[in-house]
């Protein structure tokens, strides 16, 4: 069983909680430790190494905001990153609950909980920590499962598995190219709202005089162009999900429209007076950062409240290590059958080459990069000549701010030392003045 080696601590104010959970654990978990006093977790944590914490919310009778619990959740984060922490929450506060997985929390429960509900929770997020070669869930869009298996990409797909499930906002982050809208329509197919409609909205590309029309609907005779009713995309989501795309680009003008219409649940069609109820599960999508979103001469700051209740951030395919061997098998295995060349293999030095590259393009750039080489190919075998980037991406103006972390910087520097030399370590290590062990050392240490 999972959890016969596992070591937790729990820690809430309430005596009977702390009794419960113990009787119900201690015949299943290695270790249980219970503590009614959270100035002593820090202590506890330094002394004795625990898969999880179970942390309650509140621990003062007369202010019950739950902040503590949060506070105490980022102590722990400081202290130990790796420390998995559910947190136990009253019904009332499930808002400051979603919340917390924002600040790092595995899970929350809600009191009073099932037990079969607490173990399963337990044991679900010690399998995430401890069982790296464990069969993992993995959102899954029009019946298929999407790809990733990379630790970052672990991470999406677990907050997805909570997300998907309720009817939370969600605002996606990403670089272009990343896969903001499969993530999307996966967060929409996992939900219970996954028979209902779907509906898409480039609201980025959206003029103003069409902003409205297209998103809340007209009546016959509303303009020159209206020769009969039409519903907006809000009616047209309703009871499913709406997926706003590139909000990050609509005007503050376009954002009070948007604002109105979802803080009251309604629309009203240009041309009526008559306001429409509207059901609909909010999805959006940027790639502008939170930082840009925060600049309220931008972004209204009240909005990104109202859109942003969790928000996932879908990493760039440059930090997903190993996913892009995965990705690449992939499309050279889908293009190979669309194109009708059914034998389509790979060499090694085609995927050296493909892991030393930056792709500023992301898994679009990916994509078309090996249809590119499948068409192109003359024999069974794609080889490291094969592999052509896209020129449209060397020759962006945009420019990738990098942290100046030392790790980061070498991590950056080698490969763009591997990309100029197109995967030779030889002469890479000796460019970097290292030997090739120490540079394969370093490739292992990054992912790369």
């Amino acid at each position: 069983m999972l959890l016969k080696n596992a070591s937790i601590l729990v820690v809430d104010d309430d005596k009977d909680v702390l009794t419960a959970i113990r009787i119900l654990l201690k015949s299943l978990v290695k270790d249980i430790v219970v503590e009614q006093y959270p100035d002593n977790i820090l202590p506890l944590l330094k002394r004795q190494t625990f898969d999880l914490v179970i942390l309650d919310m509140n621990f003062n009778s007369v202010v019950n905001t739950g902040n503590e619990g949060i506070y105490w959740l980022n102590k722990i984060k400081s202290a130990n990153k790796d420390v998995n922490v559910i947190l136990i929450t009253a019904f009332g506060d499930m808002d400051l609950a979603i919340r917390s997985l924002k600040e790092g929390a595995s899970d929350f429960l809600v009191k009073p909980w099932q037990n079969n509900k607490l173990i399963q929770s337990i044991e679900e997020v010690i399998a995430l920590k401890k069982s790296k070669k464990a069969k993992k869930w993995m959102p899954q869009v029009d019946g298929v499962k999407l790809l990733g298996e990379s630790e970052p990409m672990e991470r999406v797909f677990f907050k997805i598995e909570k997300i998907a499930p309720t009817d939370a906002n969600v605002l996606i982050l990403g670089e272009n190219g990343t896969g903001k809208d499969l993530i999307a329509k996966a967060i929409h197919d996992n939900s219970i709202r996954k028979n209902k409609p779907f509906v898409k909205v480039d609201v980025g590309a959206l003029t103003a005089s069409l902003f409205e029309s297209e998103l809340f609907g007209y009546k016959k005779g509303a303009f020159t162009d209206a020769r009969t009713d039409r519903i907006g995309r809000f009616e047209a989501a309703n009871g499913g999900s709406l997926f706003l795309d590139e909000i990050g680009n609509i005007s503050l003008q376009q954002q009070a429209r948007l604002l109105t219409a979802l803080q009251n649940r309604c629309v009203t069609p240009l041309g009526s007076n008559e306001e429409v109820t509207v059901d609909i599960r909010l999805i959006c999508a940027t790639n502008v950062s939170l930082e840009h979103l925060a600049d309220e001469t931008k972004f209204r700051k009240d909005l990104i409240y109202r859109i942003n209740t969790v928000e996932v951030v879908i990493p760039p395919l440059r930090d997903r290590g190993k996913d892009i061997t995965l990705l690449a098998k992939h499309f050279i295995e889908l293009y190979s059958e669309k194109y009708f060349k059914p034998n389509i293999t790979a060499n090694d030095n085609f995927f050296k080459k493909l892991i030393t590259y930056r792709f500023p393009g992301n898994v679009r750039e990916l994509q078309y990069a090996l249809e590119r080489a499948v068409i192109m190919v003359e024999n069974d075998t794609l080889c490291e000549e094969d592999l052509v980037f896209s020129p449209i991406e060397k020759y962006s103006k945009k420019t990738e701010v990098d942290t100046l972390k030392l790790e980061t910087v070498e991590k950056n520097t080698i490969l763009k030392v591997i990309e100029k030399h197109n995967g030779n370590i030889s002469k890479s290590a000796k460019e970097l003045g290292i030997t090739r062990s120490a540079l394969y050392r370093r490739l292992d240490k990054y992912g790369l």
